[in-house]
């Protein structure tokens, strides 16, 4: 009988060991007074770690040594780009719902590219541009935070480019900054009603307006991420006041890190974050893609200097953070745009697979429908390698819409250096398999008629066009996804999660309603 009893101790002991255990490895949070979103756009998980030795500890290192981190996101649809990212990961779903397929659409009528937010109802401030958060069709995480707390949380973004801004401050944010390509302050839209003034004051006194001149060089005197630059390190750019260009250039530096920080320290000093009893939000980009403008190598100095000086400005908004709120207060979430875009290298010396050349596919497809069909202007133009078809006349001429979808892929799918062709009846039918990878990606109202995926290495002229040729690049990035602050235990996963997972995991920890096209639950850690 003793020997029984002692077994049942020991066993009672050993659950209530395997029980705290358990409780122990669950991530548990108290709601935030601030939360804090960085998104650095181009950001690749693969070069942190090349790049990790000249980081410094409290800037990235912090990131990956104190807080939770996931190696792998994954976005789950094709031809991600800055906006269609930056939507999917704040409303916590897919462009076929969010209808932000990409930064820019084609209006066929006026043969014009506008941004996707384009919208001539509310102008600007400090800028000529019109944009607003309408094409956005469903709640962002920061949308259901002011639905929630009736509007008392502060909702504020700062970012390099409009798209970044107005997205991640949703439709009922307090104001959306970006800094303009052309006039160098820090711009809105008279959309947001709640300008602080202190953005008029900083605009007036400290933006990138006031003094354009920059150079520059190397921060330290060697970086050794790539075995493949072997020359001496060096490189000088130096942006002038003369230049019509130079803010453009100015937004392509470490220089626009900088000064987002600066101007989100503005925020930090007036806006009174977590003082409220609610949850603030600050939304960050920041920009971690190469110089356009420098004629060297993708493997180049220039990039390592950007992660370097990016790692600062990291470490720079976390100490802003805990001097003004308090890290225990302060929750940090880090992620990617989840794409690179590369630089290719000389043509010339390095030949593409092939090349192809949109207007003649639509000249000729269009031929072909004429021999068919009959004469008219069947094929509308091509955009961002999309087809798109004159759905009216279609309709005037009473074809089959299915079928002119069949024949029109088929005849394009000969044409060389075209891998495979998908419709938008496999699209917004097929629910399975590769087409609704497609399908997550497309929006009915936005996208074209036929998708053409181009096989790697091949290049796209546009004729009749002064910009340089697009190559086919499949490239996956790795993309990280970094949780810190407010008692978040150190974990690495090695899991593939998707993008969408971050806006319901935001609003399991700040209690709220996740956005109202999310489908997906919080991450597993934190809700075992």
């Amino acid at each position: 009988m003793l020997k029984i009893k002692n077994k049942l101790q020991w066993f009672t002991s050993l659950l209530a060991v395997l029980t705290v255990t358990g409780v122990r490895a669950q991530q548990t949070t108290e709601v935030p007074k601030l939360v804090i979103s960085i998104v650095v756009d181009q950001l690749r998980g693969d070069y942190l770690q090349y790049f990790s030795p000249t980081f410094g500890e409290k800037g990235f290192n912090r990131l990956v040594n104190e807080g939770l981190v996931y190696h792998r996101v994954n976005f789950g649809f094709p031809n991600i780009g800055q906006a269609s990212s930056i939507a999917t990961i704040y409303t916590g779903t897919y462009p076929y719902f969010h209808g932000i397929v990409a930064d820019k659409k084609m209006d066929f009528e006026s043969l014009r590219e506008v941004s996707i937010l384009f919208d001539d109802t509310y102008l600007g401030n400090y800028t000529t541009d019109r944009f607003s958060p309408l094409a956005l069709l469903c709640s962002t995480i920061t949308d259901e935070l002011k639905v929630e707390t009736n509007g008392i949380s502060d909702v504020y973004s700062i970012a390099p480019d409009a798209g970044e801004a107005i997205l991640s401050a949703g439709r009922y944010g307090d104001a959306a900054f970006w800094l303009d390509d052309y006039n160098g302050n820090w711009a809105t839209t008279t959309y947001y009603k709640n300008i602080p003034w202190y953005v008029d004051r900083y605009n007036t006194m400290y933006a990138p307006a006031n003094n354009p001149d920059r150079v520059w060089t190397p921060a330290l005197v060697s970086y050794d991420g790539f075995p493949y630059s072997k020359d001496i390190l060096s490189f000088r750019y130096t942006i002038s006041k003369n230049d019509n260009d130079k803010f453009l250039k100015f937004k392509q530096t470490p220089f626009i890190n900088t000064e987002i920080t600066k101007l989100a320290s503005v925020f930090f000093d007036y806006a009174d974050f977590g003082k409220r009893g609610y949850p603030d939000f600050l939304s960050i980009t920041y920009y971690a893609g190469d110089y356009k403008s420098n004629n060297s190598a993708e493997f180049g100095w220039e990039i390592q200097d950007t992660y370097y000086r990016l790692d600062k400005e990291i470490e720079n908004l976390l100490d802003l953070a805990d001097k003004k709120v308090g890290l225990k207060n302060v929750l940090v979430v880090l992620t990617s745009t989840g794409y690179y875009d590369y630089k290719v290298q000389d043509s010339e010396k390095y030949k593409s697979a092939g090349e192809f050349y949109p207007n003649r596919c639509t000249a000729l497809l269009n031929m072909y429908l004429m021999a068919v069909y009959g004469s008219g202007d069947w094929v509308k133009g091509y955009y961002n390698e999309q087809i798109y078809l004159n759905k009216k006349l279609v309709e005037d001429r009473n074809v089959d819409w299915n079928e002119i979808l069949r024949k029109s892929a088929d005849f394009i799918s000969q044409f060389s250096g075209v891998q495979d062709v998908t419709t938008a009846g496999q699209w917004f039918v097929d629910d399975a398999g590769r087409a609704s990878a497609f399908r997550r990606g497309m929006h009915k109202k936005i996208s074209g008629d036929l998708y053409l995926e181009l096989q790697p290495g091949w290049a796209v002229i546009h004729e009749k066009q002064t910009e340089k040729p697009e190559y086919r690049q499949n490239n996956s990035v790795l993309s990280p996804l970094f949780i810190w602050g407010v008692n978040i235990k150190k974990q690495d996963i090695y899991r593939e999660i998707k993008a969408t997972e971050i806006a319901p995991t935001l609003a399991f920890i700040m209690r709220i309603r996740p956005p109202n096209a999310c489908r997906e639950a919080p991450l597993e850690e934190f809700v075992r």
